[in-house]
């Protein structure tokens, strides 16, 4: 059988395979009103449609924990029940497919309040426009051209992590079996972890010991609700990619055994984003020696992701040790059944959808 259908059990929850959705910021939920943050139409056939096409797990885009934690203004949000009430319909629909539904929880920091991709101009939403707001980091520093955020107070640090707990609470509630904390890619964890962005001189910045604190708390708060039949995860950067004063592949190595330790199952090896001119070498299989070292040397299980497109690739992923599974973003968005072509290419076959069967 090919490794890459093989079915992946953390903890109580076991996978039909290893080839995963990472999470992709789609900014088409209501940016006003009572339904703001809630997942719609949209959301429920990007979701669904990875499902259907053989993705064994499904995690969604950053959902935020509270309402200045969005990326955008149309970002998913689990800051209320309303929310959560609109996610059951996803997660059982999902589950009725056969993939896991998995949710990541974030806080965007110094990267809130920002116009949508295709918005021009980009970058920050001007402070009058209706819908924007101040954002916050670990210290007022700016992510390049961005709106400098406001420094956040140690009691605001503890208001946080308190509201990352409630939202897991609720993404339990509303059906999901996998957590996954979002710390990386340049967002509020991440700002924590990184010497970059992270100019502290209190207990939560300077050293690593101190810069890890917050990423750690919001961790033993979710890990504290969330139940220990289901599996959390926590997506890392690995590196900023920098070659001085950056968050580095050493550092997330002995993050890992932090969060090991703090109940953590895998980890979501990604890279940069905290940097804006950092020179990445983006290539195919450009991040997977990173997931490779966690797996090794804290014995963490690890998902490898960025530019994996082919099956043969993923496969040899699995084959040679380097990560545990696999997570699709872009490749998955040309083509949501990328599984179950796959599966066709290495001699699988996975469980026909009778109403596509003709095909």
């Amino acid at each position: 059988m090919s490794l890459l259908f093989e079915p992946l059990a953390l903890r109580d929850i076991s996978a039909p395979n290893r080839v995963w959705m990472a999470p992709m910021c789609q900014y088409s939920a209501p940016a006003e009103g009572p339904d703001t943050g809630a997942p719609g139409e949209w959301h429920f056939q990007h979701l669904a449609s990875r499902a259907a096409g053989g993705t064994g797990l499904v995690l969604t885009e950053a959902t935020a924990v509270v309402p200045e934690g969005r990326i955008s203004p149309w970002d998913l949000g689990i800051w209320n029940d309303t929310q959560a009430a609109a996610f059951r319909r996803i997660t059982a629909f999902l589950r009725e497919l056969g993939a896991v539904p998995g949710i990541q929880l974030a806080h965007a920091g110094r990267k809130a309040s920002s116009a949508r991709p295709w918005d021009t101009p980009g970058g920050s939403l001007p402070a009058d426009h209706p819908l924007a707001w101040q954002s916050v980091a670990p210290s007022d520093v700016a992510f390049g051209a961005m709106t400098a955020p406001t420094e956040l107070s140690v009691d605001q640090i503890g208001e946080t992590v308190r509201r990352f707990a409630e939202a897991a609470e609720r993404a339990l509630a509303a059906g999901f079996q996998v957590a996954e904390i979002h710390g990386a890619h340049g967002y509020l964890v991440h700002e924590f972890l990184s010497p970059y962005s992270n100019h502290r001189t209190d207990a939560y910045g300077g050293p690593i010991e101190n810069r890890m604190r917050f990423a750690l708390e919001v961790t033993e708060a979710v890990r504290a609700v969330w139940p220990d039949e289901l599996p959390l995860f926590f997506r890392v950067s690995a590196t900023d990619w920098i070659d001085e004063g950056g968050w580095t592949a050493d550092d997330t190595v002995l993050l890992a055994k932090e969060l090991q330790a703090r109940g953590v199952d895998l980890l979501d090896v990604s890279t940069g984003g905290n940097v804006p001119d950092a020179r990445i070498p983006v290539e195919p299989h450009y991040q997977v020696p990173f997931a490779t070292r966690v797996r090794s040397e804290a014995g963490l299980a690890t998902a490898a992701v960025g530019l994996i497109t082919d099956p043969h690739q993923a496969e040899q992923i699995l084959a040679s040790g380097e990560a545990d599974a696999v997570l699709l973003g872009r490749e998955l968005l040309r083509n949501p059944y990328w599984a179950r072509h796959a599966a066709a290419a290495l001699g699988h076959a996975l469980p026909k959808l009778d109403q596509y069967a003709r095909a």
